[in-house]
């Protein structure tokens, strides 16, 4: 029965543990088939090989009454003696060599891989038909041999299989609340994507299985219904530098028309700077941190803002990103510090791994430590040096293996959403000599984003919101608008005859911002593409 081609979309591996009080195995199989479930791999670990043989055979004649093949976990003496469709086979099972021998001609043979070298190994082989990739989030269905991948380990395991006709299943935690954060972060820079996602629990678990399938089903063709673009819009060519300031530009009449609330947990060094900053632009500005607010906030739009600088309200940060995807409201991330401590770089990655950024911000330091470059220095949260030789091509690079826009701030600022990149050139020098001008930068750009997303989502149709975790909007325009309104602000704040120094310009710089104009940011805007 087993086909050339299978269809890896929807992947069920059974656990008979995990079934609901009164909730009978065959029976939720049949219905886990009517949901959608595509393709199902049988894993008895602690059943003895009667009992297995005969589980196996009875859910083979309920698979095929539906067209789908089963597969065997490890056991291959009884995917022979029951003439399964195929086995799977982790790292420390026989060895796929032997298996493809014993098994009849056109089997389906899956591996587990947990690294690109693994992943490296069964493309050399040219044997197996899949790679199951995992664990992808931390998962209690299966006690695991290999450390949890997250999402953004994925990609590097793609990357190895891009030439290859080798498919691939994420497994691993995968629910229908992570599901499309899954879908959209394991891709690899080159835009090679999973073929398929594998469940366990989510479906073995429910009393209704049917219905939970259908609806892992519905987020899966939803995801492959709207392309992802980076939160940057899809041009019929490229821009000019004239277009990008002038959409920037004008965004700056949707802040003051559209107030957004720009939800902002940051360091508490800055929050005062920010929430004036904030409120100068027309926006509005809330600096909530306990995790038991973040769903309710979430609904009301406009854009969050996560600043680490201090990572005290992780837990604050992780629900409010996650509730934030969920209502594709935008998330600026600003990794501060990033390469100083080992604490703050595995925090920043359990942070990506929760959930999707639209903008990650940062300096030439962080942006470093996040790309794992050793070309910039960093001391504390500061950048030491000149800064990249190639800024275009680190920023691309990050732009495609995080799926978001990157902005680069420094003397020279740029910003690139892995296809475009822009070059801006304004800014006071007085604005890197007070405290928390890059976090100024995250917050007037969460601030732009934030107007853009409520912009787009007031004009989507009215019969309901497009199932997604990206944020609504042109986040690439949405950054530029953030990072010129701050640069030029600080260049007139600079040039009034009252500043003597650092703290008479932050006075004039909140004057600035709430002074600004369209019509001064185009005057005065210095964006280049490259």
């Amino acid at each position: 029965m087993s086909s050339p081609s299978p269809d890896y979309t929807l992947y069920l591996v059974t656990g008979r543990e995990l079934l609901p009080p009164g909730k009978d195995y065959y029976e939720s199989l049949n219905e886990s088939l009517e949901g959608g479930v595509t393709i199902v791999q049988i894993r008895e670990k602690n059943t003895d090989t009667r009992e297995f043989l005969e589980i196996a055979k009875r859910s083979k004649e309920i698979c095929h009454r539906y067209g789908v093949p089963l597969l065997i976990n490890d056991r291959i003496d009884i995917a022979l003696a029951m003439n399964a469709d195929g086995i799977h086979i982790g790292q420390s099972d026989m060895p796929i060599e032997i298996a493809r021998k014993l098994l009849p001609a056109g089997s389906i043979i899956g591996v587990s891989v947990n690294t690109p070298a693994e992943a490296e190994e069964v493309v050399k082989g040219g044997l197996a038909d899949y790679v199951g990739i995992g664990a992808l989030w931390a998962t209690n269905s299966k006690k695991l041999t290999s450390p949890v991948l997250g999402i953004r380990g994925v990609g590097p395991i793609l990357q190895t299989l891009e030439k290859t006709s080798i498919k691939a299943v994420a497994i691993g935690g995968i629910k229908s609340s992570n599901l499309l954060r899954s879908l959209h972060g394991a891709v690899s820079p080159n835009g090679r994507a999973l073929d398929g996602i594998a469940v366990v629990s989510e479906i073995v678990s429910s009393h209704q299985p049917s219905v939970v399938a259908q609806r892992l089903c519905q987020i899966i063709r939803a995801s492959k219904d709207q392309p992802f673009n980076l939160f940057s819009r899809i041009y019929a060519e490229p821009p000019t530098a004239q277009v990008l300031v002038d959409s920037a530009a004008h965004l700056l009449r949707s802040v003051k028309e559209y107030r957004p609330l720009v939800h902002q947990i940051t360091n508490n060094v800055t929050i005062n700077q920010l929430a004036n900053a904030t409120l100068a632009l027309g926006a509005s500005p809330i600096m909530a941190t306990s995790p038991h607010e973040m769903e309710d906030l979430a609904k009301i739009p406009g854009a969050l803002l996560i600043n680490f600088g201090t990572i005290s309200d992780k837990e604050g940060m992780l629900a409010a990103g996650h509730y934030a995807n969920l209502e594709r409201k935008p998330i600026v991330f600003d990794p501060v510090g990033i390469g100083a401590t080992a604490y703050r770089r595995t925090t920043a990655n359990e942070l990506l791994n929760t959930w999707q950024a639209a903008v990650i911000k940062g300096n030439a330091g962080e942006i470093a430590s996040l790309i794992g470059s050793n070309e910039v220095k960093s001391h504390g949260v500061d950048s030491l040096g000149s800064g990249f030789s190639s800024p275009k091509e680190i920023l691309c690079a990050l732009a495609k293996r995080e799926r978001c826009i990157i902005v680069m701030t420094g003397e020279t600022d740029y910003i690139s959403d892995g296809n475009l990149t822009v070059k801006l050139s304004n800014g006071s020098a007085l604005l890197g000599d007070i405290t928390g001008s890059g976090c100024l930068a995250g917050s007037t750009v969460a601030t732009f984003c934030g107007a853009e997303n409520k912009r787009s989502k007031r004009s989507e149709p009215s019969s309901g919101e497009v199932e997604g975790i990206l944020a609504a909007g042109d986040m690439f325009v949405g950054a530029i608008a953030g990072v010129l309104t701050l640069t030029i602000a600080s260049e007139l704040a600079a040039q009034r005859p009252e500043v003597h120094g650092t703290g008479t310009f932050l006075s004039a710089l909140i004057d600035e911002l709430y002074n600004l104009t369209p019509e001064k940011i185009i005057q005065r805007a210095k964006l280049e593409v490259v």
